[in-house]
């Protein structure tokens, strides 16, 4: 298993974006859902319900209504929770590039959720950045 990275120059040069297949939706269901029909890949309880995120295919064959159709990119490198600065750093990259993003830190990697359609330029944005931590560290 491997050691969790803290440092940002070293996570920014070693984070490989990796564009997952599929398309995921999120939407936001009532408290007491039944959602033994999907595998939801996050869920989050707010006041309003449950948000999920999951692969639009179960969601649609479940009867959710999708709010936002997106493409999920993984950052390979194993992230430390207490690290600080990736989220800024690649959150103000997809700006600059006009992008969106909800992301997710869970234990080993920080996953990014961006519209379907702009999935590749999320992509370009995020290696764009990579080699630039690649010059700094």
């Amino acid at each position: 298993m491997s050691q969790p990275v803290y440092d940002l120059n070293t996570l920014l040069a070693t984070m490989s974006p990796e564009l997952q297949p599929g398309v995921y939706i999120y939407a936001s269901v009532p408290f007491g859902t039944d959602l033994s029909g999907i595998e939801p890949i996050a869920i989050f309880r707010e006041r309003e319900g449950l948000t999920i995120i999951a692969e639009e295919s179960e969601a649609l064959k479940a009867g959710i209504k999708p709010m936002f159709r997106a493409a999920w990119i993984t950052l390979t490198v194993h992230s430390d929770l207490q690290a600080v600065g990736l989220t800024a750093a690649f959150a103000a990259a997809l700006g600059k590039a006009n992008v969106s993003c909800n992301v997710v830190a869970a234990a080993y990697h920080d996953h990014v959720f961006v519209p379907i359609e702009s999935a590749d330029k999320a992509m370009a944005a995020l290696q764009q950045l990579q080699r630039e931590g690649l010059r700094e560290s």
